[in-house]
């Protein structure tokens, strides 16, 4: 077992985040415990070791106060309920991947579900991860049951990007912050593993891990179990050149790659970099953080900038590297979304070389289109945005076939879609998400899409003269069209 799931957290106590510590220690304090909580923090911060927590106490079976201490504040560890829990094997205690369970389907049968009482516990617990990743239609489903939860549910949402979720959801339940960890709480944490393992290592030792651990109590863990497996020397000086010499990426030469677009010599990059064990969530999150530095020098705001890169081409860099950091995590390969960002910024193809002639460049990059120029969606700029769309997900480029843009202010494209069933599956997030990073791919600044429900075209009318009868062709046959793209034959 890895030290971070052997030393994690087994009550609020041992919360190495003093506010989440003391904000959950009050809210259990007083007796009235809410049927919903909704955890919200980067990756890494202890959400779900204090979800369990949570578990634990609502449904511990012990009554001794020198176990569970003043108030029985926390959980007893000791018993069947806590200990099963703790294992993971708990009945009672559901955990969901929203990235995986996101559905309608899934929606619904957690909705049924939740009406059968608890088959040993005192509560049934649904903790459900990455909660911001259900579709619209479940997170409606899921609202339903959170205005009226059976007395016997708690359920604990956990959610690295809160402002995705709908705000009726995030009205009905008790927000906890999850921050990330200063040095002293992740000095803290290490020291859990530290005396459980009988490891000898200075606390300056300690504090350079977490300094580079940027706040994370599992990367704070994973490098020191690292260290340790490796035998390393612990001496603070050996630590301080382990890490350098393991995280370090040179962020502005990979920049500069992909300012030449050269290709191949960013991906060597990303790979030289997986293979020394550098966190690809690290990475991107080290990119970024250049990125905007540059992206707000641009705009009067600082001094950081990166004068060989246009705003505009920072922005759409900035959208593909945003995209590809939250597709990490369900990632089969950790580095391929890094890949494929890097792949679409430089158009497919390595960078030419000097003198390359125009006609060899994509069809698709041959439309001029001048960053924030542009007041209207023409046929053949929303022509290249089907074209552009269509490798990427068959589906959404179905979908648009039934809309036409109606709107453009610089910033936000208003669609109007033909029929109910294609707005609905537009409006979906992933689907969202998709068109809007293609769009602004396309037009060079970053676009909001918006749809609304509009008259398809004028359809051609058949006169016949003998009895005068007018026939219209159906919108059936565009419906059954489209389907039969989206689901198959």
């Amino acid at each position: 077992m890895t030290f971070y799931l052997k030393y994690r957290p087994q009550k609020l106590e041992e919360l190495d985040s003093e506010s989440v510590r003391e904000t959950l220690k009050k809210i259990v304090s007083s007796g009235s415990l809410p049927h919903a909580f909704l955890f919200e923090g980067p990756k890494g911060t202890g959400k779900t070791s204090a979800a369990r927590i949570i578990a634990k106490i609502v449904n511990c079976e012990s009554t001794s106060l020198k176990l569970r201490g003043p108030r029985k504040i926390e959980p007893c560890n000791k018993c069947e309920q806590c200990l099963s829990i703790t294992k993971g094997s708990n009945l009672d205690v559901v955990e969901l991947d929203a990235a995986s369970h996101r559905g309608i389907d899934d929606a619904r049968a957690l909705k049924d579900a939740v009406k059968l009482a608890p088959a040993t516990a005192r509560k049934k617990v649904y903790i459900i991860d990455e909660a911001h990743m259900l579709t619209t239609e479940a997170s409606n489903s899921l609202l339903k049951t959170l205005e009226e939860p059976p007395s016997h549910v708690l359920f604990i949402l956990a959610t690295t990007n809160p402002e995705k979720l709908i705000e009726t959801i995030r009205s009905r339940a008790t927000s906890v912050s999850f921050k990330k960890a200063s040095v002293p709480e992740l000095v803290r944490s290490l020291g859990r593993a530290v005396m459980g393992e009988k490891i000898k290592i200075e606390k300056a030792s300690l504090e350079i891990i977490a300094k580079k651990s940027q706040g994370s109590f599992r990367d704070a863990v994973k490098t020191l179990e690292q260290l340790v497996s490796e035998k390393r020397s612990l001496k603070p000086e050996n630590v301080e050149e382990y890490l350098l010499e393991v995280k370090s990426v040179d962020i502005n030469e990979f920049i500069e790659l992909l300012i030449q677009k050269d290709t191949k010599g960013a991906i060597e990059v990303v790979e030289k970099a997986s293979g020394k064990g550098v966190g690809m969530e690290n990475f991107v999150e080290n990119l970024l953080a250049r990125l905007r530095l540059a992206l707000l020098t641009k705009v009067g705001i600082g001094s950081e900038d990166l004068p060989q890169i246009k705003k505009e081409d920072l922005i759409v860099l900035i959208n593909l590297f945003s995209k590809a950091g939250g597709e990490l995590k369900s990632a089969i390969i950790e580095q391929l979304p890094l890949e494929l960002a890097i792949i679409e910024w430089g158009g497919g193809s390595p960078k030419e070389e000097p003198g390359a002639e125009a006609e060899s460049l994509p069809a698709q990059k041959m439309i001029p289109i001048k960053s924030g120029m542009i007041k209207e969606i023409s046929e053949a700029i929303w022509k290249d945005i089907l074209t552009q769309v269509k490798p990427v997900n068959t589906s959404i480029e179905a979908l648009l076939r039934a809309a036409k843009p109606i709107g453009f202010d610089g910033t936000t494209l208003t669609l109007g879609v033909y029929y109910r069933f294609h707005k609905e599956r537009l409006e979906e997030t992933s689907h969202k998400r998709i068109l809007e990073d293609v769009v602004a791919a396309v037009l060079g600044v970053p676009v909001k899409v918006i749809c609304t429900l509009a008259s398809p075209p004028q359809k051609k009318v058949i006169e016949e003269e003998k009895n005068e009868s007018v026939l219209t062709e159906g919108e059936d046959k565009d419906i059954i069209k489209v389907a039969e793209e989206i689901f198959g034959n």
